[in-house]
């Protein structure tokens, strides 16, 4: 099937999209977005607060591997992962239904002036902590058509981070 080797995918360029989880308390969904990362082969996942980490069995389930492959950094506080990503020129958008929030089409059309991308993902019920928003430089709404008002965050993820990687090769080719 032409997979790369644990070596090269380490070795491989990686897009230059970092997924943030704020809080996010389900181990499988962890392993979820450890996969997708892979998958698109994104540069990192920043695990805040309550976030599990690898090694983790129950991870590991979903990840399958992919959590020895994909780059990740802990932060204690989310607020220092977004900050320390928007002093390293990242461009940080919250995904969460705010007021001013832009779609993920929109986004991804304005990825070219905005090479460094981080998206924050948050907590199953609560979202992404209100305080983070106020410091990002903006969010992302996928528009929904049906009667809920919100997804499991690791296909909101698998979402966001296919659309942004899409994005992000269209402006590297």
């Amino acid at each position: 099937m032409g997979r790369l080797s644990v070596a090269d995918y380490r070795a491989a360029d990686k897009l230059p999209l970092v997924v943030v989880l704020d809080n996010v308390r389900s181990q499988h969904n962890v392993g979820a977005v450890f996969r997708t990362a892979d998958a698109m082969r994104i540069e990192r996942v920043d695990l805040c607060g309550i976030c599990c980490c690898p090694p983790n069995q129950e991870l590991h389930k979903t990840a399958l591997g992919a959590e020895e492959t994909v780059e990740w950094r802990y932060y204690k506080d989310t607020l220092e992962a977004v900050r320390a990503l928007q002093a390293d020129g990242y461009t940080v958008y919250a995904v969460e239904q705010a007021y001013d929030s832009s779609t993920l089409e929109e986004v991804a059309e304005q990825i070219i002036n905005c090479p460094k991308i981080a998206v924050i993902l948050g907590h199953e019920v609560f979202g992404v902590q209100q305080e983070v928003i106020d410091i990002c430089d903006g969010c992302i709404e996928i528009p929904q058509y049906g009667t809920k008002h919100s997804m499991n965050v690791s296909v909101t993820a698998g979402i966001v981070m296919y659309r942004i990687s899409e994005a992000l090769r269209g402006v590297k080719e």
